[in-house]
């Protein structure tokens, strides 16, 4: 597929300043600049954030009456039930809410509902039921914002909520007791992008300055509040960068038993953003795809490290079962494209036998694969449910209400939704949802490749390269820099892992660096020894046998024009 690599405009000026000024090697301050991150306060922020850098909580909508009603909670020791979601944040959340609370003497229940059988967020018999169980409080963590009808009838059972989430709201709010989320129209918190845990952070910071406590009563628990922010895919910036950063300390020094436990079954030499997001996160969220979502918090909440062990041992299972379901659905995804969809401005499938808890992150795949918006159905008798997944540039929950005929609901944002359907309506739906891209001209949409700066291999030296790591923890909005390297000869060229990677040893002059293209082995075929080539991609320090050395990870590779 045929990229758009796009330079970003050198600073120079900026560049200079932060090198002096903050003695910062010119590779790091060259990503600093392209960021925009040039003062005094900025650069601080960013590279040395501390406790001392969160927001007030209660700048929070509705977080003073929030905190009181809590603190009656507390004293009168009143029934309570956390209601929270069934992924990583949603667990998290319950976490750090149930075990704050229980150090300050109240016994909280916990509820997640079941992904297969109830869907996201609160439905009526889960509140029914727990009313019957004689709670009077429920905390919605995670969820809530866009449960109008679900708090209404909580109300009317005599149950007081308190809302606190992360999630956009609607046009009204619902008739909650308090509902604290940033996204309101009303806020006036500096920082609206915090995942669900990040909100019930702030909120048992906020019941800490109530009851005068010690900082590190709620500070302690950054731990858990940095795995779910991470996992949850929100901005790593402000204050989710000081959660990440100063979470991610306590995470390799970690107290919680369960966490403990995981981390060391999967075995990661070093505890960063990436073993996060792709060792801890997929198994905490494959318990909830597969509907086991309690064994997760579980995990969490033990004390016992034969009990950890067990549950981590589920997770794992678990966790190959979820990625053995989304292996056979995703060859038959990839089946369905190239026999008779490949054509198509929407890539829209649909199969008997798929799983709903998993269709999700198949449906990304395809989107990273073919860079067209894709949305995969499975069919339950002559139900359907989906997910959809888009590319920038196209606004897929606006593509669907602009094409509503055919639909029984959907929800999502821009570049994700969740969808149903009746299996009668499916290729009707289809046809009008790519006539719409169409129309809208999505075929001119090319993926853009972001390049930070364009280097030659004299200047990547293995110091210049470590500078580098002043920049993580990465994530959505501050994602791993990347470089361009062009007029590279091929010295050695072969695939790994049968032909699934590609292994490139490249020269410029009298320097060498070592390549690696994972999941482009396809493209070996294309270059012989002694082909020049540009590359894109990121920098890397690869450890082997006690010796370091830099290490390109490909991202996109095309024949050099010189």
């Amino acid at each position: 597929m045929n990229r758009k690599w796009e330079v970003y405009e050198q600073n120079q000026e900026a560049i200079e300043t932060l090198e002096k000024e903050y003695q910062v090697s010119p590779l790091l301050a060259n990503i600093l600049a392209n960021r925009n991150i040039i003062s005094k306060e900025e650069v601080r922020l960013f590279l040395n954030p501390t406790r001392n850098d969160f927001h007030n909580p209660f700048l929070m909508p509705d977080m003073e009456i929030a905190v009181s009603r809590v603190l009656q909670a507390i004293q009168n020791q009143e029934k309570t039930i956390i209601y929270g979601d069934y992924d990583v944040d949603g667990i998290t959340s319950i976490t750090v809410l149930k075990q704050f609370l229980k150090e300050r003497g109240l016994e909280v229940g916990a509820y997640t509902p079941n992904r297969l059988s109830e869907g996201y967020g609160l439905n009526k018999p889960a509140v029914q039921k727990l009313h019957e169980q004689g709670y009077h409080l429920m905390i919605t963590v995670d969820c809530g914002i866009s449960c109008i009808e679900e708090i209404d009838c909580a109300n009317s059972l005599g149950m007081e909520v308190i809302v606190t989430d992360h999630h956009e709201p609607g046009e009204k709010l619902p008739n909650a007791l308090a509902v604290v989320d940033a996204k309101r129209k009303d806020n006036e918190y500096p920082f609206n992008q915090l995942a669900g845990v990040g909100v019930v952070f702030k909120l048992i910071q906020a019941l800490s300055m109530k009851l005068e406590l010690n900082e590190k009563e709620y500070l302690k628990y950054l731990d858990i509040v940095c795995v779910g922010t991470i996992s949850d895919i929100v901005p790593l910036i402000d204050e989710n960068r000081v959660i990440a950063q100063l979470g991610l300390k306590l995470v390799n020094i970690t107290q919680n038993i369960g966490l403990k436990t995981l981390l060391h079954s999967i075995g990661y030499r070093n505890i960063d953003s990436s073993s996060i997001s792709f060792g801890v996160a997929p198994r905490i969220n494959a318990c909830g795809r597969l509907g086991a979502q309690e064994k997760a918090l579980q995990l969490f909440l033990t004390e016992d490290f034969q009990e950890a062990n067990q549950i981590t041992q589920e997770l794992n299972e678990y966790n190959q079962k979820r990625q053995q379901t989304e292996k056979r659905i995703f060859e038959e995804a990839l089946q369905q494209v190239e026999q008779k969809e490949k054509e198509s401005p929407c890539l829209i499938l649909g199969s008997e036998g798929w799983h709903h808890g998993v269709i999700g992150i198949v449906a990304s795949k395809i989107t990273d694969i073919y860079f067209k918006p894709s949305i995969l159905i499975c069919f339950e008798g002559e139900e359907g449910k989906g997910s959809g997944r888009s590319i920038p540039g196209f606004d897929l929950h606006e593509a669907l209400m602009n094409c509503p005929t055919y639909i029984e609901k959907f929800g999502g944002h821009s570049m994700a939704i969740g969808i149903s359907l009746h299996k009668e309506n499916f290729q009707n739906f289809k046809k009008e949802l790519n006539e719409y891209a169409k129309k809208h001209h999505i075929h001119d949409i090319i993926p853009i490749v972001k390049i930070d700066k364009e280097v030659s291999l004299k200047e990547i030296s293995l110091e210049a390269v470590k500078s580098l790591a002043l920049l993580e923890p990465y994530g959505e909005g501050n994602k791993m820099p990347i470089f361009l390297l062009k007029s590279l000869k091929i010295n050695s060229i072969r695939t790994l892992s049968e032909g699934k990677h590609l292994k490139l040893t490249l020269q410029q002059d009298n320097y060498l660096i070592d390549a690696i293209g994972f999941n482009l082995g396809n493209v070996a075929e294309q270059y012989l020894i002694g082909d020049k080539i540009d590359l894109v991609g990121s920098l890397e320090i690869n450890q082997f046998n006690g010796l370091e050395q830099v290490q390109m990870n490909i991202k996109d590779i095309r024949k050099s024009m010189k």
